[in-house]
């Protein structure tokens, strides 16, 4: 385990390398060879924050390719937060360039004029609004009202613009990049992103229509939540680890970018290929599964996640859910059942209503299976209900934490607030951090 743990940091320390070295890198390189005379340390700055920020732009791209060499150190939970956070500090690192120019030097506020401003310093401000709407639009997407589909179009389009006009804008200037190897340089980097770009929407896609699955049933669970399976058709299927998840598209193509991101809910051995996702009705997608017609088609890119077991032996696990997050510790229990696995177990999981509690009854059936220990907790109990009220606070784990829980691998998966929450507990009672693991499943 020791082992295993050093080169996983071993590993997201190398990948961290990478990427401070491709945002860096070409403001390094631009510094090779010729000049031009510095201007100040303010309009020095400017040119540099202009750059560095172009490179995190094309940097953007990367992170979502879903590279699973690339993830695996984090998972890709934690890629897609990541992503998203860069994207604020992006922005700022763009806003710092043109500021800090019109500190340096006022009369150049004339450029942000479109009527009167040359054509490479209107590209330059058109990058930065498609910038700005970007940004906008991801972090108040719901709070916008923005259905999940067109802003997927509406975010990709806008990217490539803001880098587009970006390059453009860099072009016309020519500051540092006046010689022609610098200008290749940037043409090169342009081509690189593009290419990063036609993976994801245009390849990828591609490939999924050549390994098409079909639905071959669909159950309704307690809590407006459906069970969603799928087998291969005309192909052997994939292979997952379970608690990890998959994109998933139904009833279209790849290529429309209407692919949605669900756990897996089965165990990976059930027989010939077949797939399970156990999906509540939270959005306007999601609110259309039960309405799904027998023998669609649909299309999975995955596996993805590291929120696996199998990734941290240990001699007893810990499983706390919320909600919906319940679905992918099911495919880990289910699993575990069917390995005839005996390590001894905790599940700790939280509701609103008893009637409404998804998979209750499969939990039933597991503990007969399982060496598994099961704590409902309820938000609005029932009158004759003696087990944990409420919330899962830190009483509530310290009370059912089993003597050994240091030893115990602990995995979270629920909406953020619970599982940042639990988080503290944990570590609260002294737990290792190492030991803890979480599962942030809302992307976007």
């Amino acid at each position: 385990m020791t082992r295993h743990f050093s080169h996983v940091i071993a590993t997201g320390v190398f990948w961290l390398g990478m990427y401070l070295a491709l945002v860096l890198a070409p403001l390094f390189v631009l510094l090779i060879g010729p000049t031009p005379p510095g201007l100040g340390f303010l309009w020095d700055l400017s040119m540099a924050l202009g750059f560095a920020g172009l490179g995190m732009m094309g940097v953007q791209f990367v992170l979502t390719a879903r590279f699973r060499h690339a993830t695996t150190p984090f998972g890709i939970d934690i890629i897609y937060y990541f992503h998203r956070y860069v994207g604020i500090v992006l922005l700022v690192v763009v806003l710092a360039h043109p500021i800090l120019v019109i500190v340096d030097n006022p009369a150049t506020i004339a450029f942000l004029n479109p009527f009167g401003a040359p054509w490479h310093m209107i590209a330059g401000t058109v990058s930065l609004l498609a910038l700005i709407a970007v940004v906008v639009a991801s972090v108040w997407r719901k709070a916008l009202g923005l259905a999940y589909e067109p802003w997927r179009w509406t975010h990709t389009a806008l990217s490539v613009a803001a880098v587009v006009f970006a390059l453009v804008h860099i072009e016309g200037v020519q500051y540092y990049v006046a010689s022609p190897w610098k200008r290749l340089l940037w043409r090169v980097f342009a081509l690189t992103w593009i290419a990063v770009v036609c993976h994801v929407r245009l390849i990828r896609p591609y490939l999924l229509r050549r390994r098409p699955y079909r639905v071959v049933s669909i159950a309704q669970e307690r809590g407006d939540a459906w069970t969603l399976a799928l087998e291969p058709r005309g192909h052997e299927g994939i292979s997952f680890q379970p608690g990890q998840f998959a994109w998933l598209t139904l009833g279209g193509s790849p290529l429309l970018m209407t692919e949605h991101p669900f756990s897996f809910s089965s165990s990976p051995t059930l027989p010939g290929g077949r797939l399970e996702f156990t999906i509540k009705e939270l959005g306007d997608f999601t609110r259309t599964i039960g309405r799904v017609p027998l023998d669609a088609v649909g299309f999975v890119d995955g596996p993805y996640g590291t929120f696996t077991i199998e990734r941290h032996p240990a001699p007893g696990y810990v499983f706390i859910a919320g909600g919906i997050g319940i679905a992918p510790i099911m495919s880990i229990l289910r699993s575990l059942a069917d390995r005839g696995d005996r390590r001894p177990l905790l599940l700790v999981y939280a509701y609103r209503r008893w009637e409404r509690m998804t998979f209750r009854d499969a939990i039933e059936e597991l503990r007969a299976r399982l060496n598994l220990t099961v704590v409902f907790v309820l938000e609005e109990p029932p009158p004759e209900w003696s087990g944990e009220r409420g919330w899962i606070t830190r009483e509530v784990l310290d009370r059912h934490l089993p003597e050994d829980r240091r030893l115990r691998h602990v995995f979270v998966c629920g909406p953020e607030a619970m599982t940042q929450a639990i988080e503290r507990q944990l570590r609260g009672l002294g737990l290792p951090l190492s030991h803890v693991h979480s599962e942030l499943f809302e992307l976007v």
